[in-house]
């Protein structure tokens, strides 16, 4: 098989990317390349061109900010099935934790219309950061494509870097913060977000003060730059 190995901001230009076959079979491979920053349960869908789970510059639809917030993937998943899409929920058996992969095999699209794929999941510990490629379109060309993931800001709650076991929608505060590493008292990085719709993630600021400071994270463990994912993927045709 061929590999091929492309930048997110290139995907859509590509002159290979048409209709996909009659039938191909498309497996996908996630790996976390973060330090110290784990991922809820991953949503992997293929879909039709008309699907969406989030679109940068627009306002997060409510399903998305659960999924951002808190983890839930239930509301994604149910919109993706809603519009005859097929899903795989949770590949990875749990959380993802740094360095680690997990693989799936999403489809096989003969006779439907499902030639887009989608991945979301949230990063944590975060208010509501999400590693995310939307709709990108299944090549007819068989092969293994490896594609790097941004993670960004769902623009629905203020980054505080406060571990407070919030994650419900609305609630302030991350919900936790696997692998340990974190701080208590801090007073808040932030109190509101200047831009709300869904947008590339500044990343995590964090402090050295496991005590106090502004934020509960450890500057040394929880800080990223991006592509925080990178998704492997087999079509075969």
């Amino acid at each position: 098989m061929k590999l091929k190995t492309l930048a997110i901001s290139s995907l859509f230009a590509l002159p290979f990317i048409a209709q996909t076959a009659d039938a191909a079979r498309v497996t996908v491979t996630i790996q976390n390349l973060t330090h110290g920053i784990y991922f809820t349960p991953f949503l992997v869908a293929a879909h039709d061109d008309n699907t969406r789970l989030f679109t940068t510059g627009q306002t997060a639809s409510a399903n998305l900010q659960a999924m951002a917030e808190g983890g839930n993937i239930s509301g994604l998943s149910a919109d993706v099935q809603a519009a005859s899409g097929l899903v795989v929920e949770n590949p990875a058996g749990g959380l993802l934790a740094p360095g680690e992969s997990a693989t799936t095999t999403v489809i096989d699209t003969d006779g439907t219309n499902n030639d887009y794929l989608s991945i979301v999941a949230m990063l944590l510990p975060t208010n509501d950061a999400f590693a995310g490629l939307s709709a990108w379109q299944i090549p007819t060309e068989a092969g293994t494509y490896t594609i790097n993931i941004n993670a960004y800001d769902a623009g629905t709650e203020a980054n505080d870097e406060l571990v407070t076991g919030g994650g419900a929608p609305g609630a302030a505060g991350i919900p936790a913060a696997p692998g340990g590493f974190a701080g208590t008292g801090g007073t808040g990085v932030a109190t509101t977000d200047a831009n709300t719709y869904v947008h590339i993630h500044r990343g995590a600021l964090g402090d050295d003060d496991p005590n106090g400071g502004k934020s509960d994270l450890n500057n040394t463990v929880h800080r990223w730059l991006n592509p925080v994912v990178r998704a492997t993927i087999t079509v075969e045709i």
